[in-house]
């Protein structure tokens, strides 16, 4: 992390097309780092950050989903728009935590 910038939120999910990995909220930027999982030994290694968004690139925040509920963004990329959809624990908390970041961020 950069000087200045503060952790908010952090959890262990899965993204839709990207797998396994960690989603970190920060008060600059979303970021989700790859994970890989050992079940013999019960060890988790963190791998490549696949993405790392600054906040004034995220485009539209909204949750998805009945039973398999989702925190989802879109955000401007160097290909493009993208979007990228988390399964995390609480997407109601996940949602207000990313749009007060926002929110803060252009303030």
């Amino acid at each position: 992390m950069e000087e200045g910038e503060k952790r908010l939120e952090q959890e262990d999910c899965n993204e839709d097309t990207l797998g396994s990995g960690i989603l970190t909220l920060t008060n600059r930027r979303l970021a989700f780092d790859k994970t890989q999982a050992r079940m013999m030994d019960f060890s988790k290694h963190f791998g490549d950050t696949v993405i790392d968004v600054a906040l004034d690139d995220v485009i539209k925040v909204w949750k998805e989903g009945r039973l398999m509920k989702k925190v989802c963004f879109t955000a401007k990329t160097k290909e493009g728009e993208k979007t990228y959809k988390f399964g995390v624990m609480n997407t109601k908390s996940w949602l207000k935590k990313i749009e007060a970041a926002l929110e803060d961020f252009k303030n």
